[in-house]
């Protein structure tokens, strides 16, 4: 009896101590999220002086009206979500087939295959290589360089791999066989139905990747039209960092000043806002898929 008090009062503790950092990273994860949305509603002039900490301060919804009227905003908002739906597509359709194939014992070489894989994960080409490769297929300064680039990540097609291979039965395919189905018909009938864990890993994966990405229209992109948020986004917030470098340049002219602190004034108005706007539909979606994310990932990552 002794002994069970002793356990129970020791499991009691050891809960309160998990309650407690879990309510610590609680606070630790919300309060950015909080300080951008407050930020997001006061005045700049508040924010740059460090008066906001929690609430907002000077409270106005100037910035919001600025995103609405900002042309490029939007612009970069449509190519994002046309970026991120098309691409993401691509992306299931190349890495679950390639995933499947890979998975099955009678897939002939397919462990020659899967060293292949895994060598482009730890050797690349480079940057100038890869920038004269899609300059030579004529994707440079196009749509599709956003959406065809990168089209199989060699660590999701592991993960959902690893997914097929444990969690459905070769047993399966096989009674599948015996009724009549081809490879097709098995993969999209039969396999994809019950793969919606893994599925949803791989949208929230390559969605995520879709949504944040700028770095390679920095490279491959010329034309404004086609740019994604990201890179607006960017521009807004190195637009201060620019008015900073030019009036430390001695020659730079009164009037250039002038403008670049209207357009530093503007930035800091509308920067907490755009990132809110680009946020906001991740975190819309990340709910709906999280059943999903954490069944598939848990699965995906038990067996190499």
């Amino acid at each position: 009896m002794q002994r069970m008090k002793k356990k129970m009062n020791g499991n009691t503790v050891f809960q309160y101590v998990i309650n407690v950092l879990i309510f610590a990273f609680l606070i630790v994860e919300l309060y950015p999220i909080i300080y951008v949305v407050s930020c997001s509603f006061s005045d700049p002039e508040a924010v740059n002086a460090g008066k906001v900490l929690l609430f907002p301060q000077g409270f106005t919804l100037e910035g919001y009206k600025r995103v609405l009227q900002y042309r490029d905003i939007w612009i970069g908002y449509a190519n994002t979500i046309f970026y991120t739906v098309v691409g993401t597509c691509i992306n299931l359709l190349v890495t679950l087939p390639c995933a499947y194939a890979l998975s099955r014992k009678d897939v002939a070489g397919s462990k020659y295959i899967m060293v292949f894989f895994l060598i482009t994960m730890y050797i690349g080409g480079g940057l100038i290589p890869g920038y004269l490769n899609v300059k030579s297929f004529g994707l440079l300064n196009t749509r599709g360089v956003m959406v065809i680039l990168g089209a199989l990540s060699v660590y999701n097609m592991i993960v959902a791999r690893t997914f097929f291979a444990s969690s459905i039965p070769y047993e399966i395919t096989e009674a599948a066989k015996i009724d009549g189905c081809d490879e097709f018909s098995t993969f999209s009938k039969i396999v994809m139905p019950l793969s919606k864990a893994i599925v949803g890993v791989m949208v929230l994966y390559y969605g995520i990747g879709h949504w944040n990405s700028y770095f390679s229209a920095m490279i491959y992109l010329d034309d404004r039209d086609k740019f994604p948020l990201q890179i607006f986004l960017r521009e807004i917030l190195l637009q201060s960092k620019m008015l900073e470098e030019t009036m430390a340049d001695p020659s730079a002219s009164v009037e250039e000043i002038m403008r670049l602190e209207e357009m530093a004034k503007s930035a800091d108005l509308v920067k907490y806002c755009v990132i809110i706007v680009s946020t906001v539909p991740m975190m819309i979606i990340y709910p709906r898929l999280q059943k999903y994310f954490e069944k598939g990932v848990m699965i995906g990552s038990v067996k190499g």
